[in-house]
C-alpha cells in the first residue's frame, strides 16, 4: 500500500476513534458500538469500554498552520476555475491544456498537483497580471447617476464606452475618476458604473477571495482524444455499477460507433481496457448488458459482459 494511502487511512482511523470517544456522553450506545467495532477489535491493550477512556484533549501541536494555509488557497483556486469551467461550458472530464492564477501567494509543487487534478487541467502558471486575458465594459449606474448628473447621462455613457477597459478599471479600484463633461466636473466611482467582464478569445476568467483564475480554453487535437477516452471510459464504469458487477470483476466490451470514435479507440486500446478491466474487446457479444451513449456527439453502443 503506498504511504500516501496509509497516511489517509491513519487520519481518518485517529479521527474516528477521537469522535467516538467525544460523542460518547451524548450516544452512549452507539459510541460503545463503534468503538467495539473499532477499536477493541484491532487492539487488545485498549480499555474495554470507551467510556473508560479519558476525554480527548486538545493537542495543539498537530495543527500544521502551513497545511492548512496552502490547502484554503489552493481551495479558492479550485472554486474559480470550476466556475471559469461552467462559464466555458467545458465538461469536468474535458482535460484542458493551460490555467493562469493570479495571486498574492503561489502554492508548492504538492497543491499545484492537487488543483491539477481537481480541475483536470495539464499546466498551471502563476501570473502578476492577468490584464491580457481579459478586459471590461462599462455602462452607467442609473440608480446612482441619475440623480447626480440627469441630463448629462447620455455623455457619460459614451464616455465610458470609450474607455480602455483594464486602465479603467485599477482607476476605479484605486478610488474615483475625474473627467469634464459639457462643462460639467464628473466624479465617479466603482458604484456609479455596471461592469462587465469581456473575456478574450479562447481565455475565461473568474475571481474569488483574492484569486483570479484563467483558463485556456483551446483544447488541441491530443486533448480532445483524452477527452473522448475518459467519456467513454466513464459510461462503461457507469454500466458496470449498473450491471451489478463487482469491482475486480473482468468484462468482455463491445462498442459500436462511428468512424471519429473508433479511431480514438483503436489509438488508446490498452489504457481502455486496462481502466475498465477489459479482458478483451469484440465486434459482438452474445448476451450482456447493452445500452446506448451519446459521446461528445458521437452515436455509441455498448455492451458488456462478465467473463
Amino acid at each position: 500500500m503506498p504511504q500516501d494511502k496509509i497516511n489517509a487511512y491513519m487520519t481518518l482511523y485517529t479521527v474516528l476513534v477521537n469522535m467516538t470517544e467525544l460523542i460518547a456522553p451524548y450516544v452512549p450506545f452507539m459510541a460503545e458500538a463503534v468503538y467495539q467495532n473499532l477499536v477493541i477489535s484491532l487492539d487488545d491493550k485498549a480499555m474495554e469500554s470507551v467510556h473508560l477512556c479519558d476525554f480527548p484533549e486538545f493537542n495543539e501541536s498537530l495543527i500544521d498552520h502551513e497545511l492548512e494555509k496552502h490547502m484554503d488557497l489552493a481551495l479558492n483556486i479550485v472554486v474559480a476555475g470550476r466556475a471559469a469551467r461552467n462559464t466555458s461550458n467545458i465538461k469536468n472530464r474535458q482535460p484542458i491544456g493551460l490555467m493562469y492564477v493570479n495571486s498574492e501567494e503561489t502554492l508548492p509543487a504538492l497543491f499545484n498537483s492537487i488543483v491539477l487534478e481537481e480541475l483536470n487541467v495539464k499546466k498551471l502558471e502563476y501570473t502578476d497580471n492577468t490584464d491580457e486575458f481579459t478586459s471590461y465594459s462599462f455602462k452607467p449606474q442609473l440608480k446612482t447617476l441619475g440623480k447626480k448628473y440627469g441630463k448629462l447621462l447620455p455623455s457619460i455613457g459614451k464616455m465610458l464606452s470609450e474607455q480602455d477597459g483594464n486602465a479603467f478599471m485599477k482607476t476605479l479600484n484605486a478610488g474615483e475618476f475625474k473627467t469634464e463633461i459639457d462643462g460639467v466636473e464628473v466624479v465617479l466611482t466603482i458604484d456609479d458604473v455596471l461592469v462587465e467582464i469581456i473575456q478574450k478569445d479562447n481565455f475565461v476568467s473568474e475571481s474569488g477571495k483574492g484569486v483570479v483564475v484563467v483558463l485556456d480554453t483551446a483544447l488541441t487535437p491530443e486533448l480532445i482524444e483524452e477527452g473522448f477516452v475518459r467519456e467513454l471510459t466513464s459510461k462503461i464504469q457507469t454500466m458496470r455499477k449498473e450491471a451489478d458487477f463487482e469491482v475486480l470483476d473482468k468484462i468482455q466490451l463491445s462498442i459500436n460507433t462511428t468512424k471519429t470514435l473508433e479511431g480514438v479507440i483503436e489509438r488508446n486500446l490498452e489504457s481502455i481496457k486496462a481502466d475498465v478491466l477489459a479482458a478483451e474487446i469484440l465486434i459482438t457479444i452474445e448476451g450482456g448488458y447493452k445500452k446506448s451513449w451519446n459521446i461528445n456527439g458521437e452515436e455509441t453502443g455498448i455492451t458488456v459482459k462478465k467473463v
